[in-house]
């Protein structure tokens, strides 16, 4: 009797081990692959799309936005400047460079963290 107990506990156990294991190779955590993004794009340019990395340079350069000369329409379609950014940005021009923004605390650190490759200060011409 205790050796069929025995037996019956260690195929219960095996059977929810094996259950549970099955349902882990089920869950996966979807990260941004984007090592495997740019060798697709670099991929892609190799295999006859030529332009392709390029083109998306250039749509990434065109992103960037200048904190002297920008309405706040423009400010504000940088990911992490809303409305009180950017009346704080325009009414704090001109900026010598865009960590001004950070050390004349016109946005916190980690906003500025956020948007510093999206944004630009240049020269204003007088």
């Amino acid at each position: 009797m205790k050796n069929g107990f025995t037996k019956m506990a260690l195929c219960a156990a095996a059977l929810l081990l094996s259950a549970s294991l099955a349902f882990a190779a089920d869950v996966t955590v979807k990260t941004p692959d984007v090592k495997g993004a740019a060798k697709a794009t670099a991929d892609s340019a190799k295999s006859g799309a030529k332009g392709v990395a390029t083109d998306t340079k250039a749509a990434a350069k065109a992103k960037i936005v200048d904190i002297n000369t920008a309405t706040e329409t423009e400010l504000k379609a940088v990911p992490g400047i809303g409305d009180t950014y950017a009346a704080k940005i325009v009414a704090g021009r001109p900026y010598a460079n865009k960590a001004q923004l950070k050390s004349r605390k016109i946005v916190p650190d980690t906003v500025y963290e956020k948007v510093k490759d999206l944004i630009t200060a240049k020269k204003i011409k007088k």
